[in-house]
């Protein structure tokens, strides 16, 4: 008897483990088309293979910070790409509830994204393309709420240089300026 409560307490949790793995798949975000394509260019897999490229080749960087104004400038190999890009992957577009949030202009060498409503916080992304291959990318997020009002202006030109603008308000702390800009040493 006690062989067969075992059994049943085992059928029952795998059973139940099945049920949560079928439960979590359902709950990842599908980011593709029902024909297996992104509806957006695919910023996120961009700036994850770029990363992982600068990852490997470790060049040493110029980079420059500046905040109000106060500048501080080294030359630095960056430890951890994936991080120091984060921005420009957060601004991925391909979400199923954005499909339709975006404005697309696409000519042969430029598409061009804006979106439809002032609440997405990415409101603007230009991608410049030659031969299919990526020129550079200039990514306008912007957010506010109650609290605090962020604009940024992101621009990547691959194998040469990023830069991150960056200005805040926050209430009762005033406005800050930020600059993050790298330059690619070759």
């Amino acid at each position: 008897m006690y062989w067969c409560k075992l059994k049943l307490t085992y059928i029952a949790a795998l059973t139940g483990g099945f049920v949560l793995l079928l439960g979590l798949q359902s709950c990842r975000p599908d980011k593709t088309q029902p024909n297996g394509t992104l509806k957006y260019f695919d910023i996120a897999g961009y700036f994850k293979a770029d990363t992982s490229k600068l990852q490997k080749l470790n060049p040493a960087v110029n980079k420059t910070v500046t905040h109000n104004g106060i500048s501080e400038n080294k030359t630095v190999h960056i430890p951890n790409w994936g991080q120091e890009l984060n921005l420009f992957i957060q601004s991925d577009i391909n979400r199923p509830a954005w499909k339709n949030s975006y404005n697309v202009l696409n000519t042969d060498s430029l598409i061009i994204y804006t979106a439809k409503t002032p609440d997405l916080r990415t409101t603007k992304i230009m991608i410049r393309k030659d031969n299919g291959k990526v020129k550079w990318l200039v990514i306008f997020n912007h957010t506010k709420n109650l609290l605090y009002e962020t604009v940024e202006k992101l621009s990547y030109f691959p194998d040469s240089a990023y830069q991150i603008a960056k200005s805040q308000h926050v209430k009762l702390m005033g406005k800050n300026l930020y600059v993050v800009k790298g330059v690619l040493k070759k």
